[in-house]
């Protein structure tokens, strides 16, 4: 037999206690049960698989009994998996995603194929985020660190109903340590380990009014090096970590009926975040000798910029940029959850948050060693939200009904800045095809002792393009949900939520030369010299082409510059005289455009309904129907012509089929969802190599399953499996990016290319039946762990997790070069807890493999056709971390 410790309970238990007493949302009489079931000073009451206790309906349920797919981990366990952030959760849930891109401040989640990229303010999540009841808007607000947790629970598929903001693919539900009365949930915590990790966090509890007031005082930081090296700056600069954070909670509990919990949160990243080394080499194409790439002539003069090779290189996790990218970001909120039992049937919840999110990042986003050009980002969010409810339960019937009111205010302040060596970067461009325009018109100036001016910079250095975007947003709810006990065996429940939407936005875009320069507007488009018809009024290659006549008309006196008829056609000369000539021909990122002021009034009913069947305690089989909503938005990129800078709201519907099995005598459990999912105009971002494509992509396709399984074939050994098939594709999406690297490399066009003129090709191709970016169709993932006794006072487990990643699409234009074969990555850990001390000692060790993977995501570097860059998982890392109770 295996020996509990006083204040550990065994793991082998299904992770014993994964009991989430939410007491304050939940009925007196249920909350205590829970709270019962999961005594820190008892041990198991039996062997064998343990009753989990979750609230993802908003009441204290059996995990076993609730028609959910839900993965549900307590504190103790996230702490002694070293989970250290948002992003390591996605190793045990099947189905979810997690990953970090462009900055700290950006991260993205999904759940079952549907997610939504951070990278655009204008987009909200399709996964909700709560912590202790409060909807998080910003999903970079979720990255800090998961201190003092007393559990989480992942919801997949459509929340439509219950929780906070609506969301079409799922929820994450944090919920926090409470105060105490009796102090004895204290501790400090320590992490060290490789590439310089620290991690410091505590927590106590004491009380003010012995059984009326409580306070909670919970603190963390932590520090790492960086797991990226640059070629200028050093080793392990880049994605280092820095970041601090704590939260003071009051707990007042003047009678049996009344419980008050207001929580004070403030937390801080400060990181050198993130890089992305080359992938693929622009230097000369793969597949088309003679050809070569921006790499080429960034590695001379005057850039004599280091080039790196990417392909095997890129996993040295090396980068070579002109500057550090930089990630700050400022999260704080206050809020207060009232409950009130109005007597045994009846209760009342009311929640109340304000929350401010503050986040700024800078980047050298040509993304070498060369002074091109750069970006920052700050962004400001301040939110109000408020949830009142009536809690109803009775013998055969539980009901919630409410009211939602959230609002917010967005402002971003972005600017894309030239850098020293753009001028000359912008002229490689074009190195022959405008050089004798450019020596006639210097020549002429030089004859004329400057009378006529020389050629301008095309594009000089310091120059800003930036916009600022205001979104005022407003957001009201009334929803309801039962579930009405048909008989001993038969449950229904059902659903139904009412969303208002409103929101004002308005984008100002300013074009800025130095000195305050006027912004030229003469050209919008290259055109191809080589395709007459292609050549019109306003392009550059059109008006390089009169230029060159003037010139050549000068030159055989055919024109006299001292005759009003001279002076006129010099005319044609200005555009090239004056700086800033080759901003409008570049692109949409640096081209003019107008503004955007947009009110979009949006409602929907969405909800749930769900048939149950239990034949015994053992069993659960039921069958749903779920729908979800997130609203639409503006575009606060700068994009290129023929996509909409406005987009509509995204719904989800989902189906889904589960069972819940039990086998006591052989302790096994088996969970399994079947699930098929549509989503209409889904809200897809992809960066194009210049600027964000956001737009709805149409309809989109997912058919899966989750199956969850523990077996306990000794009172000493635990195995688990879990796996997720996630089979998305684009039923239909007619206007998606095209391939970049690819075409540049072999000169294969895209298939969805549906221009038949190649010397006019659409700036969109059709991405109808292609996966989506960032979501692997295969995950799984098996954990074994052995239980033992080092001594009478000193239990201990060895575990083994292993898990397997399925071939991923990098980007949303299912580029060829964009594919991340399948990788495996193995995690060890060793747990011991002496009990004479109350001390957990963790042996650990994550990815110990040093397994190679990209982090589900690249992209198309900016003006650089031909290369591409990605971001490197983390590799191989080792720790110890030491947790006392007192």
């Amino acid at each position: 037999m295996i020996k509990s410790s006083p204040r550990t309970l065994r793991p082998s238990l299904l992770a014993a206690t994964i009991a989430l007493s939410f007491a304050a949302a939940v009925p007196q009489g249920l909350a205590q049960q829970a709270d019962d079931a999961q005594a820190p000073d008892s041990k198991p009451a039996k062997e064998g698989l343990e009753t989990i206790v979750i609230t993802a309906q908003k009441r204290a349920q059996n995990l076993q009994e609730v028609p959910v797919a839900v993965t549900a981990f307590t504190g103790d366990e996230m702490s002694e998996s070293v989970i250290k952030d948002i992003y390591d959760l996605q190793t045990n849930v099947p189905g979810l995603g997690a990953f970090q891109s462009q900055s700290a401040t950006n991260s993205s989640f999904s759940i079952r194929g549907v997610g939504t990229s951070s990278q655009n303010f204008g987009l909200e999540s399709s996964v909700g985020l709560y912590v202790d009841g409060v909807y998080r808007a910003r999903q970079n607000s979720m990255i800090n660190n998961l201190v003092d947790v007393e559990a989480v629970e992942v919801l997949r598929g459509p929340q439509g109903t219950l929780f906070g903001k609506n969301t079409p693919s799922g929820a994450v539900l944090i919920r926090t340590v409470k105060p105490s009365h009796d102090g004895d949930d204290s501790f400090v915590e320590a992490t060290v380990g490789n590439y310089g990790l620290l991690n410091l966090s505590g927590a106590t509890s004491f009380s003010a009014i012995e059984d009326v007031l409580a306070f909670r005082v919970t603190a963390f930081s932590s520090q790492r090096d960086g797991i990226i090296s640059d070629v200028t700056f050093g080793d392990d600069v880049i994605n280092d970590r820095d970041r601090w954070g704590a939260r003071l909670q009051a707990l007042y509990t003047p009678n049996d009926d009344l419980t008050l919990r207001v929580i004070a949160d403030y937390a801080e990243i400060d990181e050198i975040c993130c890089g992305a080394p080359v992938q693929v080499s622009n230097f000369m194409a793969r597949e088309i000798p003679g050809k070569f790439g921006s790499d080429a002539f960034l590695a001379g003069p005057p850039f004599n910029a280091t080039v790196l090779n990417g392909g095997d290189d890129f996993f040295d996790r090396v980068t070579a940029v002109s500057f550090l990218p930089e990630s700050r970001m400022k999260d704080r909120g206050l809020s207060a959850e009232l409950t009130y039992d109005i007597n045994d049937n009846y209760t009342l919840v009311s929640i109340s948050a304000l929350r401010k999110f503050d986040s700024y990042d800078t980047i050298d986003s040509d993304f070498t060693q060369a002074e091109l050009f750069g970006t920052t980002n700050d962004a400001s969010q301040e939110s109000f939200s408020q949830e009142l409810r009536i809690d109803y339960t009775s013998e055969n019937l539980n009901a919630i009904i409410g009211a939602y009111y959230f609002t917010q205010d967005l402002d971003l302040d972005y600017s894309l800045f030239t850098d020293t060596y753009f001028n000359e970067f912008y002229l490689a461009n074009f190195q022959g095809a405008l050089d004798d325009l450019f020596n006639g018109i210097n020549g002429l100036s030089a004859a004329t002792g400057g009378l006529i001016a020389p050629v301008a910079d095309a594009a000089p250095a310091g120059t800003g393009f930036d916009h600022r975007a205001e979104q005022e947003h407003k957001s009201y709810a009334i929803f309801g949900q039962f579930d009405y006990q048909l008989n001993d065996q038969w449950t229904l429940t059902a659903g139904l939520r009412y969303t208002d939407e409103d929101k004002e936005l308005s984008t100002v875009f300013e074009e800025n030369l130095p000195g305050g320069t006027p912004f030229p507007t003469f050209f919008n488009s290259i055109g191809d010299p080589t395709v007459p018809e292609s050549i019109v009024p306003g392009t550059l290659i059109y008006g390089a082409g009169v230029a060159g006549a003037v010139l050549q008309g000068i030159a055989l006196g055919q024109i006299d510059i001292m005759t009003p008829e001279g002076q006129q056609a010099l005319q044609a000369l200005v555009p090239f005289q004056t700086p800033g000539w080759g901003f409008q021909a570049l692109g949409a990122t640096t081209a003019t455009r107008p503004d955007i002021n947009a009110t979009l009034p949006d409602d929907q009913i969405t909800g749930t309904l769900k048939l149950s069947y239990q034949p015994d305690n053992n069993t659960l089989w039921y069958a749903s129907v779920g729908t979800g909503y997130k609203s639409g938005g503006t575009n606060t990129d700068r994009i290129a012509n023929g996509f909409e800078p406005i987009f509509d709201a995204e719904t989800s519907t989902s189906y889904e089929l589960g069972l819940k099995k039990d086998f006591p005598e052989q302790d096994v459990r088996v969970n399994f969802a079947a699930h098929h999912t549509t989503v209409d105009d889904f809200q897809a971002n992809t960066f194009t190599g210049n600027g964000f494509n956001l737009q709805n992509a149409g309809d989109y396709e997912i058919n899966g399953f989750e199956l969850e399984t523990v077996w306990l074939p000794t009172d000493n050994l635990e195995v688990k499996l879990s796996y997720a098939l996630v089979d998305a594709e684009y039923k239909r999406f007619e206007r998606g990016n095209c391939w970049v690297a690819y075409t540049w490399h072999t000169g294969i066009v895209d298939p969805g290319q549906e221009s038949t003129d190649p010397a006019n090709p659409n700036p969109y191709c059709n991405r109808s039946g292609d996966r989506p970016g960032g979501e692997p169709k295969n995950y799984a993932v098996l954990s074994v762990k052995q239980h033992f006794e080092l001594s009478d006072d000193i239990y201990a487990y060895v575990l083994a997790e292993y898990s397997h990643t399925g071939e991923v699409i990098l980007d949303g234009s299912n580029d060829p070069y964009a594919v991340q074969d399948s990788y495996n990555v193995l995690n060890l850990r060793f747990y011991m807890n002496f009990s004479d001390y109350d001390t957990d000692v963790i042996l650990w060790g994550r990815n110990v493999t040093d397994e190679d993977y990209i982090n589900r995501t690249n992209f198309n570097t900016p003006i650089q056709e031909g290369k591409m860059n990605a971001y490197v998982a983390e590799p191989a890392t080792f720790g110890i971390t030491v947790k006392k109770r007192f």
